[in-house]
Formats: structure tokens, C-alpha cells, sequence
């Protein structure tokens, strides 16, 4: 055998691995979602049912509109600034929701009549949830988790001094 042939064989036996390598008929497993996204997702989602129960504890309240207002935009405000750390292609919905520990399952606003103690209850569910979140949240996300769970904490003191 030649040297040439020799060569000649190899080349050839790479050029029939590489064909048969590369054009594989399987889907790729599609890529399991980041975790930072899953769990922004999460909160975002627990942020709109809180905003919503602000909104629907104004309307059955009229009378505590004006004092419940100002809570009920720090809320948007920390959604927007949830919503600003998600990653382009994620949004919410994206991904089913966080298995991220919650000390207590959060009744929907529907389910939760309106009320400033129903107000009261749900803040001191999402203060108490944070420390959980923050342990596997990355830097940035843990940061701000942590401004809005003292933001909340103080919203449970605060709404003492509003009445039903």
C-alpha cells in the first residue's frame, strides 16, 4: 500500500464519519429555560395580581382610593423594573411559573375580597417570600429584591393606619 492510498483512505473514512455525523434527522431537546428568566416570570406574575388586588380593593373602597393609590404605584414601579431585567425573547408567560419556595400559597384577587387587611395579607406574603428568592436570584435580581421586599414590609406597617 502506497503512501498515497494510505492518505487517500484516510481522507476519505473522515469525510464518511463527518457525513454521517452531521446530518442527524432528530429535533434538537429544545433548551430548558435560564433560571433567572423562570423565576423573573414568577415574580412578574405575582406583581400583577398584587397590583390588581390594589385595584380592586380602590373600587370596592372608594372612600380609600386616594390613601391606597400611592401603594398601589410603588407596585407598578417595581414591575416595571422586574419586567426591565427580563431577557428580550422572554416575557411573561413565557415560562410556567418559578417553583421558587413561597412560605404560603397567595390567593388570587378574585378570591381574596377586597380589603385592606386582604391588602395587609398579601404584602406580608411577598416581603416573607424574598429571602427565598434571593438565594438563587443572580446579583442584580437579588439587589432588587431586596428593595422590594422592604418596600413591601413597610407597606404591611403603613396600611395599619388605613381602615376598611
Amino acid at each position: 500500500m502506497t503512501r498515497r492510498v494510505l492518505l487517500g483512505s484516510a481522507a476519505m473514512a473522515g469525510l464518511a464519519a463527518v457525513g454521517c455525523s452531521s446530518g442527524t434527522d432528530e429535533p434538537a431537546a429544545p433548551a430548558s429555560p435560564d433560571p433567572q428568566t423562570v423565576l423573573l416570570t414568577s415574580l412578574i406574575a405575582g406583581k400583577e395580581r398584587l397590583v390588581s388586588l390594589y385595584g380592586s380593593t380602590a373600587a370596592a373602597l372608594p372612600d380609600r382610593a386616594a390613601a391606597l393609590e400611592p401603594f398601589r404605584q410603588r407596585h407598578v414601579a417595581h414591575l416595571r423594573a422586574l419586567r426591565e431585567l427580563l431577557p428580550p425573547a422572554g416575557g411573561a408567560g413565557t415560562f410556567p411559573a418559578s417553583p421558587a419556595p413561597s412560605p404560603s400559597p397567595s390567593p388570587s384577587p378574585s378570591e381574596e375580597r377586597a380589603s385592606v387587611k386582604a391588602l395587609r395579607d398579601a404584602e406580608r406574603r411577598a416581603a416573607a417570600a424574598r429571602p427565598a428568592q434571593m438565594a438563587t436570584a443572580s446579583p442584580v435580581l437579588s439587589q432588587l429584591l431586596a428593595s422590594i421586599g422592604a418596600c413591601e414590609a413597610v407597606h404591611v406597617v403603613a396600611l395599619g393606619r388605613v381602615r376598611d
